[in-house]
């Protein structure tokens, strides 16, 4: 891993675990200033200092092997196609400490999920709420609300929130495929930051 990547990935790792830049210098047994001059990007460190941080840190900073990432790079955007959270749980659970991409994409993905799940969940609701109403108000307002244009209009439009849910998550699902693919950066709006 080069930098500024390392830096970077350094600097989440070390404020995930709660360590000061100091703390983390003293566990490595290198000087604060390394550990800010590498946090910044300014330096690559040497094998020993890497090896360190590895141990520290509980990540492995050796290069991945970028084929394989775009492989799971691609399954963890697409898996957004089916709203369930658990696939991208999973290869993000599996794959974060191999690859800040996977790392950083795996939340994005997550965010987004969770986001659409809760969103399914909502329309499920508004759904079993139109029948509980009818039935609430009684037979008679089920009879003389049957036949009309807002009964059939409301049997079309009921479903029609969740059917738009799937096309946005296969849409977004493909397009960060392909920018994934291209290394560009993905983006999935509407998403709630739950995982950070």
């Amino acid at each position: 891993m080069n930098q500024p990547n390392l830096g970077l990935k350094v600097s989440e790792l070390r404020q995930q675990r709660g360590f000061t830049q100091e703390q983390l210098a003293e566990l490595c047994e290198v000087s604060t200033r390394t550990i800010q001059r590498i946090e910044s990007g300014e330096v690559d460190p040497r094998a020993f200092t890497l090896n360190r941080l590895g141990e520290v840190l509980e990540f492995d900073f050796s290069e991945p092997n970028l084929a394989n990432e775009n492989f799971w790079l691609v399954i963890l955007n697409l898996s957004s196609i089916i709203v369930m959270f658990i696939i991208p749980l999973l290869i993000w659970s599996w794959k974060k400490n191999v690859s800040i991409k996977i790392a950083q994409q795996g939340r994005q993905v997550l965010n987004f999920q969770i986001t659409m799940t809760l969103a399914l969940f909502a329309g499920a609701f508004l759904l079993m709420l139109v029948p509980a109403a009818l039935i609430f108000m009684g037979e008679a307002a089920v009879n003389a609300v049957e036949g009309t244009a807002i009964f059939q209009l409301l049997l079309v439009c009921i479903p029609l929130p969740l059917i738009l849910i799937g096309i946005f998550c296969t849409y977004q699902g493909v397009i960060n495929a392909v920018r994934a693919l291209s290394d560009r950066p993905i983006h999935y709006p509407l998403s709630i930051e739950f995982v950070k």
